[in-house]
């Protein structure tokens, strides 16, 4: 049985500074708190493989401890974001697996999504050409979502003789879209247009390919100067309270705010104000 526990994990002796981090299968770069991470392998539309997968989700994990990391900013090379799972490295193995098998891998591919959803950076995906299967799952993942008008995101599981229920996407894809649209997409498999992405909620915003990474790390700065531990309480909450009933949702974020006015962004911010001074925010 192939495992995928991250054995040997380099960033184990470094969860605190991350910015460091040197990857094996994808480019990573980190500047003023912003982490580039960019599927490189543009020759084959910067498909995963069971590494790049595992070490994915070992990153976003070891993300829960970093302090250098304020944002994440994740995109593709080559003028496509990532075409899903590797054809002959991932598909072709997994016809040959035995059940056991292929649980550990579906749910060690859940748990990269899981990972993503649970960093407390805020994660911006910038999204050109091909995002597809476990592509488009990633970039669903993601808190925003930047694209082209030659972006084509497909959730094609079906195509591939698979259910759409994959990696989340019954739970994620009708909350930013709608049910009926999600359904569409997950029952059909086609590929959904960028400018229906943008009127369906899917992306924030549509830029040209040369503009698009540099307005993405551009939006990935500006999140990186705020105030960061808030940003981290607002991405939990925002996750945390899909399971919560109204009133749930209402105590939980007076608590959530109330342990916000406890940090000392919060004074930065009444100071600057009080001088007429813009704050400058430290995340603590």
């Amino acid at each position: 049985m192939k495992h995928y526990v991250g054995a040997n994990n380099p960033m184990q002796a470094q969860f605190n500074a991350l910015c460091s981090y040197e990857a094996r299968h994808f480019s990573y770069a980190c500047e003023a708190g912003v982490a580039t991470l960019t599927l490189n392998r543009p020759d084959r539309k910067n498909p995963l493989t069971f590494d790049s997968y595992a070490e994915l989700r070992d990153l976003f994990r070891a993300l829960n401890q970093a302090t250098d990391v304020k944002v994440v900013v994740i995109t593709g090379a080559g003028g496509n974001f990532c075409s899903g799972g590797d054809v002959h490295e991932i598909i072709g193995p997994l016809t040959r697996m035995s059940m056991p098998e292929l649980l550990e891998f579906t749910r060690m591919t859940g748990d990269l999504i899981k990972a993503m959803r649970l960093c407390p950076q805020p994660i911006v995906a910038a999204i050109d050409g091909i995002c597809a299967g476990a592509g488009a799952m990633m970039a669903l993942a993601a808190d925003m979502r930047f694209g082209t008008a030659q972006a084509k995101t497909a959730f094609l599981f079906t195509r591939v003789g698979l259910a759409g229920a994959d990696m989340g996407a019954c739970a994620l894809l009708p909350r930013l879209i709608g049910q009926g649209r999600a359904s569409e997409l997950l029952f059909t498999g086609r590929a959904m247009t960028a400018q229906e992405g943008l009127q369906w909620g899917f992306f924030n915003s549509l830029h040209e390919p040369d503009d698009l990474l540099a307005k993405a790390q551009a939006l990935a700065a500006d999140l990186a100067a705020g105030p960061t531990f808030a940003h981290g309480m607002t991405k939990t909450m925002l996750h945390q309270e899909w399971a919560m009933t109204l009133d749930q949702a209402i105590e939980a974020e007076a608590q959530a705010q109330a342990i916000c006015m406890q940090t000392r962004d919060f004074k930065r911010a009444y100071d600057a104000f009080a001088s007429k001074q813009k704050p400058v925010f430290q995340g603590d």
